[in-house]
């Protein structure tokens, strides 16, 4: 790839070298994962046809070719589709389920994104790039324009230790190509977990309000998708999970089931069964549904937003308004509450305040609007623009940065 028939390695050994040297610098990168010093020592050896009976010229031939298209693949794929994995990070992370060992046989799903990534077809394509010279405008190709990914990295140079780290897990989260992201001018609506806040954007509209995601033991999961439907006093079908983990034990308690409107029903007859008469593995069978009753005092509130996904959480009005006034509001299991509803339901359905109240007589279909439920340590605000830095409430921060750790310094 890099040395011709005659022994005369080319141009671009020098253009990637160059550019492996320049990055090491700009982005924070590990040279040693990049072997830049071997390359640079082995193509100096070929200047100076310095070769000695261990270094001879077929030796650092294999050796160069060897070290230039690692380094290259490595490269091109970290910076086209990041150095990391966040489905094989983040889903395998929870542990669900465990055998009669012990040992993990399941995990809790926590990302969901639908993701570019690399495989055969992308390496032989960019070491076709090698292969017809066009490697120098390659390279240029696949580096991230991004503002906010620019802004992070024109605050790497001079920062300490920890800020270092805030910022190569941050823009390693932005080189991760996602196939839905927000587009200039869009309409959408975006949650980051860390902040405990939502956004919604309309052009250079903004409107923000702040947020309660899952609690550390029942995260919110990262996905994108759209919001297409919001129902008004919605009932709330209460996940295995919780019915599996906080309400099996009251199986038979009558009072409890009333205190919190719950009920049980028959999934294939819809038909309701005295509480009494409902056992902790009638519950946990999976043959009857456990429910809330909407109004008054649901946990799901006066409205709840749907949209598609596969973990079953949505973004929902809350009966307990007072966890907004909290910093930490990880607090429920799995879905987003939102501060302010009302605003939301306007902002998705475009109705105005006097023909708000009227359009909630009633649940109603949406023109699609995407949503991103994302999580960023340091966070370009879609308000002001500005990057904000929140804490690592789930732990993620430490997990991408063991993974990235080898190939930044």
């Amino acid at each position: 790839m890099w040395i011709d028939r005659m022994g005369v390695v080319d141009s671009r050994a020098e253009t990637l070298l160059g550019k492996l040297r320049s990055d090491v610098d700009s982005l924070g990168l590990n040279e040693r994962a990049f072997f830049v010093e071997q390359i640079e020592g082995d193509l100096n050896q070929f200047r100076t046809l310095s070769f000695d009976g261990d270094n001879g010229i077929d030796q650092v031939a294999a050796r160069l070719e060897y070290n230039l298209s690692k380094a290259y693949l490595r490269y091109a794929m970290g910076m086209r589709f990041g150095f990391t994995n966040p489905v094989k990070l983040l889903n395998n992370l929870d542990v669900r389920d465990v055998d009669t060992l012990g040992n993990p046989i399941s995990y809790r799903g926590l990302f969901d994104v639908d993701m570019e990534s690399p495989d055969k077809h992308y390496a032989h394509l960019a070491l076709g790039k090698v292969a017809h010279d066009s490697l120098a405008a390659y390279l240029d190709e696949i580096a991230l324009h991004d503002d906010f990914y620019e802004q992070m990295l024109s605050m790497l140079p001079g920062a300490d230790e920890d800020r270092r780290r805030l910022l190569q897990v941050n823009m390693e989260r932005r080189r991760w190509r996602e196939h839905q992201r927000p587009e200039k001018g869009q309409k959408y609506v975006v949650v980051n977990v860390p902040a405990y806040h939502l956004w919604a954007v309309d052009h250079d509209s903004v409107i923000d309000m702040r947020a309660a995601c899952g609690a550390m033991k029942t995260k919110t999961p990262l996905l994108s998708s759209s919001i297409y439907r919001m129902d008004v006093n919605p009932e709330w079908n209460i996940p295995m999970s919780i019915i599996r983990d906080d309400i099996s034990r009251h199986a038979g308690d009558s009072g409890y089931f009333a205190r919190h409107r719950y009920y049980v029903a028959d999934r294939k007859t819809g038909k309701r069964l005295p509480i009494r008469s409902v056992s902790q593995g009638m519950m946990l069978s999976g043959r009857y549904r456990v429910a809330q009753a909407g109004g008054a005092g649901n946990s799901l509130g006066r409205i709840i937003f749907r949209f598609a996904n596969k973990f079953d959480v949505f973004l929902h009005d809350t009966s307990s308004p007072g966890v907004f006034k909290r910093d930490n509001r990880g607090v429920s299991h799995g879905c987003v509450r939102v501060q302010r509803p009302f605003d939301l339901a306007r902002f998705l359905t475009e109705k105005t305040e006097e023909e708000l109240p009227d359009s909630l007589m009633r649940s109603q279909s949406l023109t699609r609007v995407p949503i991103y439920i994302t999580y960023y340590t340091l966070f370009q605000t879609p308000d002001d623009g500005e990057c904000r830095t929140y804490p690592d409430v789930y732990g993620y921060d430490r997990v991408i940065y063991q993974a990235l750790s080898p190939f930044v310094k």
